[in-house]
């Protein structure tokens, strides 16, 4: 109870510093913030396929026919709310539907359920809700982005990105040349990156509803850690993009409208300044990120899901590369940072111990590294590509190697045992808090 009430307490003082800080750059009421979840309740919320995947995700401790039924009431209390809309003029979206029916769960374990059981209910609703308050915090911390640096460093990735033939405009050419199909395509998967996760967890959590608890580590975890310490790379290392800062969508900011018909000559990247609108979110690739992690959880699943984690992840690259959000040394940053995340939760969950330590230690040098060799050798990289090429690949490469080979030493837990009444995991007794620890 004791840590409760510090996770309670901590949780509101961010809450109330993103307050505070939205009001002071943004000039408006903070759009993150749970308690604005509200009018969703009613009016059109922003993104109905959230909104869904975020309810399903909540029902992984549900039989199937508690899913059906919660699945049913979000249906018919999003068909009212539509035709009620459409009397009054207003725009016809779904997605509240979900958003009561969480709502409605949080309270029924409270008011319904006690004990372990009330506990479970309540982290599928906090899983749920996560999701929904992530999206809305991602939005905060880009608005602060923009607001609080006002240069940006694209001309130091640009002259870097020389290195490895300026992937971005030899994506964004590709992507042109091949029609609206392919562009449509990974439009959508970019959009929908999220859903992909869900449906990921959902497979890892699928035996929650049987065995009464939670994995200690799963996709989510992982999805949630990279969304909150990106934004934090950002404000170190602001970049807007090739498209924005070399191409039309810069506007009076941008160096000029190069991108994706020329490239870029920079002999002295300099700092930029631009405009205040334009988030500063692309060092590292938190979509490539993001994408990498639903690869990595999706390796223990079905075949099917295996095949669609490949595909997620080639078309995200695909996709941050060919609309020109990201360079290409923004990729192998993202993917350098998803390892050594995905390392430190591993370790936290399953106490790699001596294991762990060292591929934590070692993803987190190459990372640095890399935004340093980004920051202070743009030119010495464009200037020599033979070179710093296969070494940027070599250092991703060998994050890669590192976390497959510590991966493959360690052997998951074994499945937890119960005998005369007491549970055993791998041999060795588990208090019940442990066996429900998410």
């Amino acid at each position: 109870m004791l840590w409760a009430g510090v996770a309670v307490m901590v949780s509101l003082g961010f809450f109330l510093a993103i307050e505070f800080a939205e009001r002071r750059y943004g000039g408006g009421p903070i759009i993150g913030h749970p308690g604005v979840q509200i009018p969703q309740l009613i009016f059109t919320p922003e993104s109905w396929p959230l909104m869904y995947t975020s309810m399903a995700l909540m029902t992984v401790m549900f039989t199937w026919r508690q899913r059906f039924i919660a699945a049913g009431v979000a249906v018919v209390i999003d068909s009212v709310l539509v035709l009620v809309r459409l009397v009054f003029d207003a725009r016809t979206t779904l997605g509240t539907g979900p958003l009561w029916v969480m709502l409605a769960c949080a309270v029924m374990a409270v008011t319904h359920r006690s004990g372990k059981e009330r506990v479970l209910l309540l982290k599928g609703v906090g899983l749920g809700m996560l999701l929904l308050v992530a999206r809305k915090m991602g939005n905060i911390w880009l608005l602060i982005t923009a607001t609080t640096r006002p240069t940006v460093l694209d001309e130091y990735l640009a002259a870097a990105d020389h290195a490895l033939g300026n992937p971005s405009w030899l994506a964004g050419r590709l992507i042109e040349a091949t029609g609206p199909v392919p562009s449509n395509i990974l439009h959508w998967v970019y959009t929908q990156l999220t859903v992909a996760a869900v449906v990921v967890a959902f497979y890892q959590l699928r035996n929650v509803a049987k065995e009464r608890r939670f994995p200690r580590h799963h996709l989510v975890r992982t999805f949630l850690a990279i969304g909150l310490l990106g934004p934090a790379i950002y404000m170190i290392f602001p970049v807007v993009g090739p498209v924005y800062a070399f191409g039309a969508q810069g506007g009076p900011s941008a160096v000029a409208n190069l991108w994706p018909d020329a490239m870029a000559s920079i002999p002295a990247p300099h700092h930029m300044t631009f405009n205040d609108l334009t988030p500063r979110n692309c060092m590292p690739s938190l979509h490539t990120a993001w994408a990498t992690a639903i690869f990595i959880h999706s390796r223990q699943t079905s075949r099917l899901l295996r095949y669609a984690g490949t595909f997620w992840l080639v078309a995200t690259v695909g996709a941050t590369l060919g609309f020109g959000y990201h360079y290409g040394v923004d990729i192998i940053a993202g993917v350098v940072f998803t390892l050594t995340i995905e390392g430190t939760l591993r370790a936290q969950a399953y106490g790699w111990k001596w294991l762990g330590v060292p591929l934590v230690a070692y993803g987190t040098t190459v990372f640095a590294g890399l935004l340093m060799s980004y920051r202070y050798l743009p030119t010495k990289m464009a200037r020599y590509p033979g070179l710093f090429a296969p070494l940027l690949l070599l250092a991703m490469g060998s994050v890669i190697y590192a976390y497959v080979r510590t991966t493959t030493k360690l052997p998951e837990p074994k499945a937890a045992l119960v005998r005369a009444g007491s549970r055993f995991e791998g041999g060795h007794p588990v208090a019940p808090s442990e066996t429900l620890a998410a």
